[in-house]
């Protein structure tokens, strides 16, 4: 039996998240005949236009490139349908994709998203996976419809989420995960055999895109959600301590729970003792093992200890 003829893909996205998958695309025997990616944004306190990292990793490879402000707008539209594709890929993008350009290529756009869906539709799926206490979540190989990430599904990878691991660590892991996933896919859909399945419309929950404000560390909560908030803060928006008496600001980098300390302590008290720096949640004490000042390098608490006076009455300010 002859091999399913290789298909020509469309490929939709715009983070580092979604370059796994784009070279894994590129690389296998399909052929991506175009890529379609946000437009340049300005960035740091230059404020100078950046790539994104889906245009760089297309530019170099000489990949057909647009990055429309509306990916359904005329010029866009022309451009998809001269480049005549199979299949859509869609990774992270960004933008709504309206029905014309869903319809477009002849078997329309599948997405790869970073959970077990129905649970965490939306553009956080991975930071409310791990502020909710999630132990698994992994990639869903969907139709691209016209509700967010409500498409019939056709193909599930399941990983465990590590104990102490951050939103930047699991999503390096999903990328590799969601390439593979969504290759796999493809090779389905070039067989004719990919195989739709409605998602459980009673298991939804929303994962919306995240403010700044999802990274506040509110101490009155109980600890076990406080850690996973800063686990899933973290690289962004970032968990911070602010200490009501120094003023010092500090990016939490990493904690933990400790029960060595006798009492609870009172929600937001702060001890320093033997280069150690703990702050009381509601039901026990966290130990905040390494952090960063504004601007500042990664420290361990003993390195930040060594040049700091810690006042016995300092607590930590409310968010």
């Amino acid at each position: 039996m002859s091999e399913a003829a290789p298909l020509r893909l469309l490929f939709f996205g715009t983070p580092e998240f979604a370059v796994p998958c784009l070279r894994a695309l590129q690389r296998s025997r399909h052929t991506v005949v175009g890529v379609v990616s946000q437009p340049d944004r300005p960035r740091g306190r230059g404020r100078k236009l950046v790539s994104t990292p889906v245009k760089a990793e297309a530019e170099a490879h000489a990949l057909p490139l647009l990055q429309p402000e509306k990916v359904g707008e005329a010029s866009a539209l022309e451009w998809m349908r001269e480049l005549a594709p199979d299949l859509g890929c869609v990774v992270a993008f960004g933008q709504f994709i309206p029905k014309l350009v869903r319809e477009r290529p002849p078997l329309g756009l599948i997405n790869a998203h970073a959970s077990l869906l129905p649970r965490h539709r939306g553009a956080a799926p991975i930071q409310h996976a791990i502020l909710e206490g999630d132990e698994c979540t992994g990639i869903t190989v969907i139709r691209v419809t016209k509700e967010m990430d409500a498409g019939d599904w056709c193909l599930m990878r399941e990983t465990r989420i590590g104990p102490d691991e951050t939103a930047g660590e699991l999503s390096a892991r999903l990328s590799e995960l969601a390439a593979e996933a969504l290759l796999a896919a493809v090779d389905q859909m070039a067989a004719g055999n990919a195989h739709f399945r409605p998602q459980d419309a009673g298991g939804v929950t929303l994962a919306p895109k995240l403010a700044k404000e999802f990274g506040r560390v509110h101490w009155s909560e109980a600890r076990a959600r406080l850690l996973r908030r800063i686990r899933a803060a973290t690289p962004w928006p970032g968990a911070d301590l602010r200490l009501r008496k120094s003023g010092a600001r500090l990016r939490i980098l990493e904690a933990a729970g400790v029960d060595e300390l006798p009492g609870r302590g009172r929600p937001g008290e702060v001890r320093a003792d033997a280069g150690r720096l703990f702050v009381a949640a509601l039901d026990g004490w966290v130990e905040v093992l390494r952090m960063q000042k504004p601007g500042g390098r990664p420290l361990s608490a003993a390195d930040y200890l060594r040049g700091v006076s810690v006042p016995a009455d300092e607590e930590a300010a409310g968010p």
